[in-house]
Parts: structure tokens; sequence; C-alpha cells
């Protein structure tokens, strides 16, 4: 299964002053916008997303069909792919696919509570 870029959703108080934190440690902004409290941060293969009141805690999150610049990939598993296989291994899922292809997430969470998202933009 192919979950697609990874990067680490985190849940913050006050997205100005996290923003100053991580440019401190070098990362630069590939996407979001600051004014709708949401961004996406890079340095080297780490990538980051800062969220402002949208997630409750920090998530582990893959995009599948995206690259780690965020760039659209040709081949990647679809989200539906995905959910079929995780619902074979018995892996419970809340799903949010409306569509018959196009975008859709899951979010399911690991034994020890910790949220993952599989978002698919595309």
């Amino acid at each position: 299964m192919k979950l697609g870029a990874f990067s680490m959703s985190l849940a913050v108080k006050d997205i100005e002053a996290s923003y100053a934190f991580y440019q401190k440690l070098d990362f630069q902004v590939i996407g979001g916008n600051i004014d709708k409290k949401w961004l996406i941060l890079k340095n080297e293969d780490a990538i980051i997303g800062l969220f402002e009141g949208m997630i409750v805690k920090n998530t582990l999150t893959f995009n599948p069909g995206w690259s780690g610049e965020g760039q659209n990939i040709e081949r990647f598993d679809d989200v539906r792919e995905i959910e079929a296989s995780l619902n074979e291994k018995g892996i419970a899922c809340q799903s949010f696919i409306n569509q018959p292809s196009g975008p859709g997430y899951l979010i399911l969470e690991d034994p020890d509570g910790n949220p993952i998202l599989i978002d698919q933009h595309r």
C-alpha cells in the first residue's frame, strides 16, 4: 500500500508564533495560508503542517498522489483502494469519501490513540 507523502500535522495555539519558531529552524513555506491559520513547511525531507484551530491532536499525515514537494505524481494508490485494504485487514477507520474518484480522506488511530490522516487532494 502506497500512502503518499508523509508529514506531521501539528495542532498549534498561535500560528504566527509557531511559524516564527520553525523559520528559525530553517523551515520554508511550501503551501497553505497563514491568514486561514494553516501552513505547510519543509526543511530538506522533513515536512510539517501547522494548523491553528483545525485539528485537536498532532496527527501523522499521508497524502496519496503527492510527492514530498507537494507535486502531483502519476502512479499512486487511491484513497478508496487504501480504505478497501484497511478494511480487509480489519483496521477500522472513518471514511470521508463522497465521490467515486478524486479527493477524499480517512482517519484512523494506531493502538496508542495517535491519529493518522490519509488525505487525498486530487
